[in-house]
């Protein structure tokens, strides 16, 4: 048994904010952050395009950030949350830079701010296109300098430990979180980490889908295990497809063509090379990313084609070559060249505007249990994300998570009847191939009939297939010992159930949802 005063799930932009925050507010106290992978493998490592910040007044304001929002929201954000996020983000980044962290300039020392889809300005702070990544690195090297924190990579966590664990279960008004179970990944063996404060930040939920912008590790673990310790979970009917992921005949995680590149002027053309945004929004390819993803599937079933394409080629050489160097040298890399041809690209799978259902200050329903991040529902994003909110979200609510939990860590009082895990009936898997291939059944399933235009017919095929899923899977997980690979399996069954479920009970069209009749 490990015992611990602030466990943090993830280590993405949310997790390493908070979990710096709290280790130097209280020297003495621990912090644990557990990662199922290398300490910087995460959905902010992949983040291209920036953060949304309103620096410039003059033309920009809080007011049209908000507005924007809103807009991308489809009449489901919690305005409150919204004003509230986008006036405390300058705050935010000041941190951000006292940390270290660097973003571009012009040739005046200003910031080099960039626009996105659904931006009515320029606000987008960036390092070059890899932002989430400098973001990452700039926070792992705080971090690293805190002795009081421990960060422990390949550890997965299991399970959360609430009340359901020690006695009856009595009703969401009566939980309370106590830590998790965690499998570490080197030993095989299960641990009790006890802890008075969990934090969930464990990002987004990306491989239920065969093609997502989202590394392997997103199988929206978090999400899954707070569902299953009677947390509320809303809006998982809103996964949000980025409308431009470099075409690739393989399934898994696909390269991200930012939408900075829009942003900065690229043209969106079928594979005739004719343009069409104009048909479906007046804001051509500046629209919001449920628009455009829309439009470009539309295309592909009128046409029969795999893609369409993304033409750079009329841009201004040296701006694009020094805001874009990662995307240009991955398209070198496919013998793509952006000077002389189209880039080819599809809608992939990207971001999960719900999840775990959050206050102002990352507090779920369940006591000493917050959530923020990507797993967590906060009323920001509603239907649809705006473009470069979600980096400032981590940021904002990481740090109300911060300062609600050390008002709440020193009155948590430790719980003696934690049972630790018990493999007793279980045994090593005779074949990984039973996991490896529901996995990819499930992924298939979601990706043919929950995609992103869906009808109540193909749900309810969804709903049926994955029901058969779910009861071999379970009946595997009872009788075999725990691995990431099949702990995986059942979040990822858990997340398709949540979002077939809650999108058949939506009975209107919304931001990035979608229902034919």
């Amino acid at each position: 048994m490990v015992k611990h005063d602030f466990l943090i799930i993830g280590s993405g932009l949310a997790g390493l904010t908070y979990a710096l925050k709290v280790a130097k507010r209280f020297p003495a106290k621990t912090v644990a952050i557990v990662t199922k992978a290398a300490a910087n493998e995460s959905n902010t490592k992949y983040a291209q395009g920036g953060m949304a910040v309103v620096i410039d007044t003059v033309t920009d304001s809080y007011e049209q950030h908000i507005e924007d929002t809103l807009i991308a929201g489809d009449g489901l954000c919690d305005r409150d949350i919204v004003e509230m996020v986008v006036k405390e983000a300058p705050d935010r980044l000041k941190e951000l830079l006292n940390w270290g962290a660097e973003f571009d300039k012009n040739n005046l020392g200003d910031f080099d701010l960039g626009r996105e889809g659904g931006h009515s300005q320029n606000r987008i702070l960036h390092h070059k296109d890899i932002t989430g990544y400098e973001l990452e690195e700039t926070l792992l090297d705080q971090v690293n300098q805190c002795d009081n924190i421990s960060l422990l990579s390949h550890h997965f966590a299991v399970d959360l430990i609430t009340n359901h664990h020690i006695r009856e279960w009595k009703g969401r008004e009566d939980n309370e979180c106590y830590g998790a179970y965690v499998l570490d990944e080197k030993t095989g063996k299960i641990e009790t980490y006890l802890s008075k404060i969990v934090l969930l930040a464990s990002g987004g939920i990306g491989q239920v889908y065969q093609n997502t912008t989202n590394p392997k590790v997103a199988t929206g673990d978090g999400v899954a295990m707070a569902y299953r310790a009677k947390a509320l979970i809303k809006h998982m009917e809103f996964v949000q497809f980025h409308p431009t992921a470099l075409y690739d005949t393989r399934p898994g995680q696909t390269f991200l063509i930012s939408e900075a590149v829009r942003g900065f002027g690229a043209l969106l053309r079928n594979r005739k090379g004719k343009l069409f945004m104009e048909k479906y929004d007046e804001r051509k390819e500046l629209a919001s990313r449920d628009i455009v993803s829309r439009a470009i599937d539309s295309e592909l079933k009128k046409s029969g084609d795999d893609y369409v394409y993304l033409d750079c080629r009329h841009l201004d050489p040296v701006g694009f070559e020094n805001h874009f160097p990662n995307i240009i040298q991955k398209c070198k890399e496919l013998g793509i060249d952006w000077k002389k041809d189209m880039i080819p690209v599809v809608p992939a799978a990207h971001y999960l505007c719900g999840g775990v259902v959050t206050n102002a200050f990352g507090q779920t329903q369940i006591a000493n249990l917050y959530a923020c991040g990507e797993c967590a529902c906060t009323g920001l994003h509603g239907a649809n994300r705006l473009a470069s909110n979600s980096l400032l979200e981590a940021l904002i609510f990481a740090h109300r998570c911060y300062e609600k939990s050390c008002e709440e860590v020193e009155g948590v009082l430790e719980n003696a009847k934690v049972p630790d895990w018990s493999e007793e009936g279980t045994t090593n898997p005779k074949e990984l191939i039973l996991i490896t291939h529901n996995k990819k059944e499930v992924q298939a399933i979601m990706s043919n009939y929950v995609g992103i235009v869906r009808s109540n017919e193909r749900l309810n095929r969804a709903s049926n297939r994955l029901k058969v899923l779910y009861e071999e899977t379970e009946d595997l997980y009872k009788k075999t010992k725990i691995s990431p690979q099949l702990s995986e399996l059942r979040n990822l069954i858990t997340i398709a159930y949540l979002i077939v479920k809650q999108s058949q009970a939506r009975t209107e069209n919304r931001g990035g949802f979608y229902k034919e009749a």
